[in-house]
């Protein structure tokens, strides 16, 4: 699914439906989200709700800072399906992701591997069972063979360590930029950065997809439902303010007739 103007051929509410069943939320769409931890949807829902929201604004590309932070193997597949269900549709996502499992690391076409100070180490293809990855890495001097059934991305991390590279006598950002793999990325980006005859630069006709009002009333739209969705919030905030009125108005009442 590509170009920008979907929304523009698919009726909005087809475009929303769209999206939910991309994210697995359509049995939820009556749900409130409720609160963290109290009640409402659960963390590995909520983050999918979060993807959806993003997707509404039919982004080409996608920024995640770990998507599976702070869930269980289960929940954290289920966010990655729903990662790969968005990659699947022609957009483009770009993650961080923190101690993987083999089968969520292995959802990835590709990976950008640092070390620290933010050097390139990798990057490129991870391929089928990470099969690219770890030629890769195993052809380089003293780097030890992954064991069988071992997770790439453990390996990958206790290899290309910093007391690796002390023991090695070796410097794995220098070992990446004398590689083939460094020289086909460079070609790479040079090629895409070269604008194609005809291309003309792109254009806004104005800096904000909406106008200010119609920003602005979106905004107190969203405020309005958020508050009469949340009843128990709202009792608790009017009891308070009616509690204070009368304590106040007591102490001072009838004040200011008197010397």
């Amino acid at each position: 699914m590509a170009g920008n103007n979907i929304i523009d051929i698919l009726p909005l509410q087809m475009f929303v439906e769209e999206v939910m069943e991309l994210v697995e939320l359509t049995p939820l769409r009556s749900a409130l989200v409720g609160l963290p931890g109290v009640d409402g949807l659960s963390t590995e829902q909520r983050k999918r709700l979060t993807i959806a929201v993003e997707l509404v604004a039919n982004p080409s590309i996608i920024f995640m800072d770990e998507p599976t932070s702070g869930l269980d193997a289960r929940a954290a597949a289920i966010v990655m399906r729903a990662v790969r269900n968005t990659v699947d549709t022609g957009r483009t996502v770009v993650c961080t992701i923190h101690q993987p499992s083999i089968d969520i690391f292995e959802a990835f076409d590709e990976l950008f591997l640092m070390k620290r100070g933010g050097q390139e180490i990798y990057v490129g293809p991870l391929g089928r069972f990470s099969c690219h990855l770890i030629k890769y890495f195993e052809a380089l001097p003293g780097v030890s063979k992954i064991k069988e059934a071992y997770n790439p991305a453990t390996w990958m991390l206790e290899v290309t360590a910093a007391s690796q590279e002390m023991t090695l006598g070796v410097d794995f950002t220098d070992l990446y930029k004398k590689s083939d793999l460094y020289k086909r990325n460079k070609a790479l980006i040079a090629e895409l950065s070269t604008p194609r005859h005809g291309t003309k630069d792109l254009h806004f006709d104005t800096q904000f997809s909406q106008p200010f009002w119609t920003q602005c009333m979106a905004c107190l739209w969203k405020q309005y439902l958020s508050y009469w969705r949340n009843p128990s919030y709202t009792s608790v905030r009017f009891l308070f303010t009616v509690f204070l009125a009368l304590v106040f108005g007591t102490m001072f009442w009838d004040l200011g007739s008197r010397v």
